[in-house]
Parts: structure tokens; sequence; C-alpha cells
């Protein structure tokens, strides 16, 4: 059984930016450590955490190597003075 649902969530979380990730990812966590929720709604919630923490590790990621290709280029400005 395939659950359309999850390809639309997979589709929309990797248009988040980091920030709004991790927002949601932080209200998922908040709401699993709440309780009160039922086995269904807590697996879904686990899986969209997963999702948003996918998300938030890619952008992180992304940042890191744009900064080692930052640190990595010669600085010619600062050679000239």
């Amino acid at each position: 059984m395939t659950d359309d649902g999850t390809a639309a969530t997979a589709a929309a979380t990797g248009t988040l930016g980091y920030e709004q990730a991790r927002d949601e990812l932080i209200e998922v966590v908040r709401r699993l450590e709440a309780g009160g929720t039922t086995l269904e709604e807590s697996l879904a919630l686990w899986e969209r955490g997963e999702e948003l923490a996918k998300v938030c590790r890619r952008w992180l990621e992304g940042a890191r190597a744009r900064l080692d290709a930052a640190l990595a280029r010669p600085q010619d400005s600062d050679d000239e003075g």
C-alpha cells in the first residue's frame, strides 16, 4: 500500500529553507514529547521529523561546503596593500 501523502510531503519538504525546516522539526519533537497522540499519529510525526532532519542536514552540509570553498580560495585582496 503506497501513501500518496508521503510523496507529497517529501516533495514539499525539499522546498523548505533551513529555518523553516528547523522550526517545524522543533514543533514535531515538542508534540512527540508531549504525548497524547495515537500510534499512527506518532509514527507520522516521527517520519515527518526524519524528513525535516534530512533537510536541515543538507542545508548545513551545503553551508559547510561553501565555507570550506571560501576558506580554500587564495586571499588576493589581503596580500595587496
